[in-house]
């Protein structure tokens, strides 16, 4: 008898013949969850098994599993022999010692003499001889014990199921580069990439000394935070403070933030470029300020040749501050240090700016050199 944790994935059964490349980069991604930690993982038809761990680390093996993109749903049991009396003196460790309960039973080898049920009804009735202060209810029971006869003279016993993550394998699905602020929308656009299987790279602008070195802590913080679902260990910086100063010299102050956004999305393309990403992610929503109306939006898209993904662009803030407080990351964001679009803020900022006034003002200013310069400030935080 041996206690494991038994993980079954979500989306990878549907994979067809591309499942065994998704297995192998979920048992990776296991594997990358579970670093610091002595354990090993087995693969079991469908289950994966953390096994010869250090019990005193249960719970936080648990919590790490919980994280990872592409888990379905995970449980602390038992690994026994599939014989009845093996099963049996399981189900005594796992069952409750009073109040109802029922047997549960999954056959996963079809070759088991007992089915299902029959396997359910004798381990059940031995248990209850075993026990006078349990009864059965099959309906409503108070608790239930799970019994999973697997191939291989094998079976799993256990008490419950935690839910998982879901989602598909992080590295599965390209990469991309997420635009990171400290506020709230950014880390949970992460997040939601993440979950379809994307590593996200992370690129963050300041504007020392308008911004302190507080604020770029911040955003670091909710970079390790959010690295437990994505597995991310870097993110890059750049100063654009130099750009704000330019474009609050020389520019319509209304278009401000407008032609900031503008320049932040040609450096973001050249460093996906870098680092070899297919696409920008951004947490902007439809409307939620004046710089993500559509009007605002097509002019950033209007100055890159690589596709902008805005997972929460149907999202109300609602929706948004739900999910960052699930994730832990809502605690951090809202901190009251300031990011760089708060800088040179005009009072009535443009909402729906025409591409051709922005693209007149952006004539004052040399943007070549303006990008050339705010790469050279460019700086990889490792963690």
């Amino acid at each position: 008898m041996e206690k494991v944790i038994i993980i079954r994935y979500a989306e990878i059964h549907l994979k067809g013949k591309n499942r065994g490349y998704f297995e192998r980069v979920f048992a990776n991604n296991l594997e990358k969850a579970l670093k610091g930690i002595r354990h090993e993982i087995h693969r079991t038809s469908g289950r994966y098994l953390v096994a010869a761990f250090d019990e005193e680390r249960t719970y936080e093996i648990m919590g790490r599993v919980s994280k990872v993109f592409g888990v379905h749903s995970y449980s602390l049991g038992l690994l026994v022999a599939s014989d009845e009396d093996s099963i049996f003196e399981a189900v005594k460790e796992v069952a409750p010692q009073s109040g109802t309960f029922k047997v549960e039973t999954h056959r996963g080898d079809k070759h088991y003499p007992l089915t299902s049920m029959e396997i359910s009804a004798r381990i059940g009735g031995r248990l209850l001889d075993a026990n006078a202060a349990l009864k059965v209810d099959v309906h409503t029971p108070q608790h239930t014990v799970y019994i999973d006869v697997r191939e291989g003279g094998k079976a799993l016993v256990f008490g419950m199921f935690c839910n998982g993550v879901h989602g598909m394998p992080v590295s599965t699905a390209g990469r991309g580069l997420l635009l990171i602020s400290g506020g709230i929308d950014s880390p949970v656009a992460g997040y939601m990439m993440a979950k379809r299987g994307m590593t996200v790279e992370l690129l963050h602008f300041h504007s020392y000394p308008y911004t302190n070195e507080a604020a770029k802590e911040k955003v670091v913080t909710l970079a390790k935070i959010i690295s437990d679902y994505t597995l991310v260990t870097r993110i890059t910086t750049v100063s654009v403070t130099h750009i704000q100063e330019e474009i609050h010299k020389n520019c319509a102050a209304e278009l401000n933030v407008t032609l900031l956004r503008r320049f932040m999305f040609r450096i973001a393309e050249r460093v996906a470029a870098h680092v070899g990403a297919g696409c920008l992610v951004t947490g902007e929503s439809l409307g939620q300020v004046a710089s993500q109306t559509l009007e605002g939006l097509t002019s950033s898209n209007a100055v890159v040749s690589l596709p902008v993904l805005r997972p929460l662009i149907g999202f109300d803030k609602e929706d948004i501050v739900a999910l960052a407080k699930k994730i832990g990351t809502f605690e951090t964001s809202t901190l009251p240090y300031e990011d760089c679009c708060t800088v040179f803020l005009p009072d009535f900022p443009a909402i729906r700016p025409k591409l051709s006034f922005i693209e007149e003002e952006e004539k004052k200013l040399d943007v070549d050199a303006l990008v050339e310069e705010a790469l050279l400030t460019r700086e990889i935080i490792r963690f």
